[in-house]
């Protein structure tokens, strides 16, 4: 039974036992926890493109990333609803900021190595999350208004592969915490709770009911997602 072990962020990781696993995919600079602990090199990582969009946590995440490497590095667009035409205008330095070209540009400056990069419009990822869900309308209307973590999307990478029959979830906690520094969007928020908390929550209780061979380590999984312990 190929197992993939899915890795967030989430500060001092529940990990699995070694040998519970085949490989290990990870979530923006989760790959810092990964080289700590002595994991294998991920095979693949979803990195969020706002990571390069001068906002001060990304910032921090590129440096946590130095000196790192990936297989596949997935470059995760934004997903939300399209802006109105005047809205894309007052944004275009951000999307200039995120664009392919200047995103793979900043981890190299980052030191990040990679072995292929894909790039993938919103179009790939919203219908990857309607066919793992079953095209089930409640949640695409929940992904239309605030879409998954970079987190749940590369779970739902790994399960769209088609190579592993098991995943684990470890390092997951469905808030804001880094496990490398502490995150400055608590402090400018002035809570811990991800945005995209309650979209996450629905989307992994849904791939639950469906497919039922996630699995995690971590308490926050199993108590508010009912993701079933390893």
């Amino acid at each position: 039974m190929p197992t993939l072990l899915v890795l967030g962020s989430k500060p001092d990781p529940a990990l699995p036992p070694a040998g519970s696993f085949d490989a290990v995919a990870c979530v923006n600079a989760s790959g810092h926890s990964a080289a700590c602990h002595g994991l294998p090199v991920p095979v693949h990582t979803a990195i969020s493109a706002v990571l390069t969009s001068g906002i001060e946590s990304g910032r921090q995440s590129l440096e946590a990333l130095h000196g790192l490497r990936t297989g596949a590095l997935y470059r995760v667009p934004q997903l939300d609803k399209q802006r109105k035409l005047w809205k894309k205008i007052k944004a275009l330095p951000i999307s200039i900021k995120t664009s392919p070209l200047f995103f793979r540009l900043r981890l190299w400056q980052a030191d990040y190595h990679w072995d292929t990069f894909i790039n993938r419009d919103a179009a790939f990822y919203l219908e990857m999350i309607s066919t793992l869900c079953r095209h089930d309308p409640q949640i695409m209307a929940l992904v239309a208004n605030k879409k998954p973590s970079t987190g749940m999307i590369t779970l739902m990478l790994g399960m769209s592969l088609g190579t592993y029959d098991r995943f684990i979830m470890s390092g997951f906690s469905f808030e804001l915490t880094h496990a490398y520094a502490l995150n400055p969007e608590i402090k400018q928020r002035g809570t811990t709770l991800s945005r995209h908390t309650p979209t996450d929550l629905q989307v992994l209780r849904r791939l639950r009911d469906i497919h039922g061979n996630i699995f995690t380590t971590e308490p926050a999984v199993n108590d508010q997602g009912g993701i079933p312990f390893l």
